[in-house]
């Protein structure tokens, strides 16, 4: 039996998707069963990391995951012949394996996806000195300088990672008004995102006409409870617990083999209402895109939105797409397949349900689109999004 202590903070979804990924190495891969302790980070705060070692030891423990500060002595644990991995915190560790990501290759994914929506001004607003928002960051700026809007760029990271919850709010306001319209907004992550919706909301700043805000690691409570609704970059987080699972199995086998860290991917960005706008200044196409946004969830046509805009059918299409680059059929259609795809990774439901309730009444065709965008079936994707692989 492989005894698995996660001292990590619960409130958050990262470290269930992590598990997720360790119990799908433990039914796949491993010969013996596995054990987990979800140990909340109050209990070290309280007894130390000493403390933390003492418990892992009458426990029998054989490996431990870790959300650590860098002045404590985690060599203890190899000194006691458990394994530690650390989970980043504040910055990685050199003297163990880092659970950690790609986070250079997370800005620069946000940077393509809002340089593709027409913006020229950018900001991020994350934490001061911890390595995730710090690189994030970096490689947010350093692929909106290589497009040529290094000028057009401009951060807010005063807050430190022990005040996670609290924040000034009249300097974020202040800082946030000074932004110029339609600034594109990356947050670390969609927590930081939540809270700048938030701030926006009582400030009379709209979201998105006046700027568009972008969050990471898709948590689909947070994301779904902000208003309006939080897009954020999807992490392969699951295939992160497989692959850290097997680096434990391998550690314990031969504690002095060379040991990686794990890496954890961006797989994409899952769009919501915060970024659901292109750059224009054309009244007519940002009520045509409100309009179809506002109605994703049920059939639309080309017709549907001409009703409400005093244009011709050839001039509409014209524009929408000079602005979009995208025909307004092709638009809807893609957005409705993007929905479809993102309620078959965030629920359980049959898929027949979901094309129903979305008006997908025919599921040959509804296949055919879906396999066109995605380059999957309906079945294939959600396997695929389940397994993280």
């Amino acid at each position: 039996m492989i005894r698995l202590i996660l001292l990590t903070d619960f409130t958050e979804a990262f470290p269930t998707h992590l598990l997720q990924g360790i119990l799908r190495y433990a039914r796949e891969k491993s010969h013996e069963p596995w054990v987990v302790c979800r140990m909340p980070p109050s209990y070290k705060d309280e007894y130390t990391i000493t403390g933390v070692l003492e418990w892992a030891k009458k426990w029998d423990a054989n490996a431990i995951i870790g959300r650590f500060n860098n002045d404590e002595d985690v060599e203890l644990f190899a000194q006691n012949k458990i394994v530690a991995l650390a989970q980043d915190f504040k910055q990685r560790f050199s003297t163990i394996p880092n659970v950690t990501s790609d986070y250079f290759a997370t800005g620069e994914m946000a940077a393509r996806y809002l340089l593709s929506k027409g913006f020229i001004h950018f900001a991020f607003y994350g934490y001061k000195d911890t390595v995730w928002s710090d690189e994030r960051c970096e490689g947010f700026y350093r692929y909106i300088k290589a497009a040529g809007y290094g000028e057009n760029f401009m951060t807010y990271k005063q807050q430190t990672l022990e005040d996670l919850w609290f924040y000034e709010s009249t300097p974020l306001v202040k800082w946030l008004k000074s932004l110029p319209p339609h600034t594109a907004l990356f947050c670390c992550d969609d927590n930081q995102g939540n809270k700048i919706i938030e701030v926006c909301n009582f400030s009379d700043i709209k979201i998105p006409h006046d700027i568009v805000v972008l969050g990471v690691d898709n948590d689909i409570t947070v994301c779904n409870l902000s208003d309006p609704t939080l897009s954020s970059v999807n992490l392969n987080i699951e295939k992160g617990g497989y692959e850290a699972a097997a680096l434990i199995t391998q550690l314990m086998h031969n504690p002095q083999a060379p040991y990686h860290n794990v890496f954890i991917k961006p797989t994409g960005i899952v769009n919501r209402m915060s970024t659901n706008i292109y750059v224009t200044e054309d009244p007519y196409i940002l009520k045509a895109l409100e309009f179809i946004h506002e109605h994703l969830s049920v059939p639309i046509s080309v017709s549907d939105v001409l009703k409400i805009l005093p244009l011709s059918r050839r001039l509409f299409e014209i524009k929408f797409k000079t602005i979009t680059g995208q025909s307004v059929y092709n638009y809807i259609s893609t957005r409705r397949m993007e929905l479809f795809a993102q309620m078959l990774q965030e629920n359980s439901r049959p898929i027949s349900d979901i094309a129903i309730e979305l008006g997908m009444n025919n599921y040959g065709n509804l296949a055919r689109q879906f396999k066109a965008i995605k380059g999957c079936t309906p079945t294939e994707y959600r396997k695929k999004q389940k397994k993280g692989f």
